[in-house]
């Protein structure tokens, strides 16, 4: 197992290895994180995808990027496995990288026998259990091969919402916030969060999570330093509503999830920034003028996700070395001035 965990003084030096890129890294929980991460979510279960994401792993982290973003159900843990064997190989320190993982899904060949009560599981796919999170966390701790994990994730906690009440869902997560606030004192995670499709978009919404009932939450059980530190969820080119959306939940401050993210010192993370590669190519001449000063539509995609008001970092999956390669077209860039991005919302 890798020892250690990212801190400041590793993640800054790493970006000191980088003075050609003076606007890629940003502040995050004191940590310096590139605003590009990596992602590991697409790609086939054979071994030829697995050696090509160790590969782009280690191009991210020889090339600049230091913020690494997956999950146990991701290529049903083989993934997390491929991660843990750049990991191993990569000189740069533990404390210069940034590592993510995820639970919530049962995953195959890796569901705890005998621990869950049915009660625990809702759709037959999903959990909050502690007893769960727990399992989970230490499959991904060996899988990555590190001793730490820097930021735990909630993975899709909405999913609870489509069964169960929602006072029963808000239970739940003061239960898994105990868990996760438990396992940061016991070094197993630096910190944690919610990782989201649709809760954070669904604003007010049957299925939505409200950013400040949690935080409240996070209070609760974890005092004004609780470590429930990090969202995570879409934003694209054509998935606005992080950024558009101006009311969280009906009856509260009207501002969009990042301010709201902002306002509470929690660090948004944006995934999907490519939406699944979907806006790497034929985009609008009008956004190439938009977007100015980038040869592909995939860097342009990835520069108007980088440059929203409070997202920190932008994910996008790369399962290949060149894909690593290519899209660090962005981070020589600045981030698009705030009068240009709020051009696209005109």
């Amino acid at each position: 197992m890798i020892p250690g965990h990212a801190n400041f003084e590793g993640t800054a030096a790493y970006a000191a290895r980088f003075p050609q890129y003076p606007h890629f890294y940003r502040d995050a929980q004191q940590l310096q994180v590139s605003s590009l991460g990596i992602g590991s979510y697409l790609g086939a279960m054979t071994d030829e995808a697995d050696a090509a994401y160790t590969d782009a792993m280690l191009a991210a982290l020889e090339n600049g990027i230091n913020f690494i973003d997956t999950s146990l159900n991701y290529r049903h843990q083989r993934s997390e496995l491929a991660i843990g064997a750049a990991l191993q190989q990569t000189t740069v320190p533990r404390e210069g990288y940034v590592v993510c993982s995820k639970a919530g899904y049962l995953v195959p060949d890796a569901v705890p026998l005998g621990v869950l009560q049915a009660s625990d599981v809702v759709g037959n796919m999903h959990s909050l259990a502690p007893v769960f999170l727990n399992d989970q966390l230490e499959r991904s701790r060996k899988n990555l091969g590190v001793d730490t994990i820097d930021v735990f994730y909630l993975h899709n906690p909405e999913t609870q919402l489509r069964f169960v009440a929602p006072d029963l869902f808000y239970e739940r997560m003061r239960a898994a916030f105990l868990a996760c606030e438990a396992m940061a004192d016991a070094g197993k995670i630096r910190w944690y969060g919610t990782a989201t499709w649709d809760g954070y978009r669904k604003n007010g919404q049957s299925h939505g999570l409200s950013l400040t009932r949690l935080e409240e939450i996070a209070v609760k059980v974890g005092g004004p330093r609780h470590r429930f530190r990090f969202i995570q969820l879409p934003f694209n080119l054509g998935m606005t509503e992080a950024y558009g959306q101006r009311a969280e939940q009906a009856g509260e401050e009207r501002r969009n999830v990042l301010d709201t993210a902002a306002a509470l010192g929690i660090t948004a993370v944006a995934s999907a920034s490519l939406l699944q590669a979907r806006l790497a190519s034929d985009l609008p001449e009008s956004l190439h003028q938009l977007i100015g000063g980038f040869a592909t539509d995939a860097a342009r995609a990835l520069q108007f996700a980088r440059s929203a008001p409070n997202v920190t970092v932008a994910l996008v999956g790369m399962g290949r070395r060149d894909h690593v390669l290519s899209n660090l077209e962005v981070a020589a860039a600045p981030p698009m001035p705030a009068a240009a991005f709020e051009q696209l919302f005109g």
